[in-house]
């Protein structure tokens, strides 16, 4: 799509636009934007159309009937609120900060306690007796040797999620 092309054209576009949209029930600016975007996907597969003004009121027309039949089949939830119940995108990103934080810390564990805090936080859910089998240790220390690991995790941690205060 050439410059000429557009310029030629925006004036025309405009103003089919804006005479076709209200009775659609469009807006001129949506209508506008969808036949410029058939027209480059027109230029990419056929080439410019032979007579450009006549196929742009076309393209109006076709876009505000489909415009139309949209609207139409559309319904408004009325007094329903959209269901809102899981996270946003920001609650989101932060939970995935708090797991990759509490990842690295836990890599950072020393001895066996990587293994065995990886084993607790799996998602398999396994029960003492799989753990202890799992690690090659006996079920009757893996509560003290939980609590060990989970106060070197605590320390590693503090830090790095202490409130910031100001000093001096």
């Amino acid at each position: 799509m050439t410059h000429d092309m557009v310029s030629a054209l925006s004036p025309l576009l405009a103003a089919e636009a804006s005479a076709e949209a209200y009775a659609y029930g469009a807006e001129p600016s949506d209508l506008e934007q969808a036949v410029w975007l058939r027209l480059l996907e027109r230029l990419d597969s056929d080439g410019p159309p032979a007579d450009p003004q006549n196929w742009l009121r076309r393209a109006v027309r076709s876009e505000a009937r489909r415009n139309r039949r949209t609207a139409r089949i559309e319904r408004p939830y009325g007094d329903q609120p959209a269901a809102d119940d899981g996270p946003g995108p920001e609650q989101l990103a932060l939970a995935a900060a708090r797991h990759r934080a509490l990842r690295d810390a836990v890599r950072r564990l020393p001895g066996r306690c990587p293994s065995l805090m990886e084993a607790l936080l799996s998602p398999k859910d396994l029960t003492y007796r799989e753990i202890a089998g799992e690690l090659g240790i006996s079920q009757g220390s893996l509560g003290p040797e939980r609590s060990r690991c989970l106060g070197c995790l605590r320390r590693l941690l503090t830090p790095e999620v202490a409130a910031r205060e100001a000093r001096g």
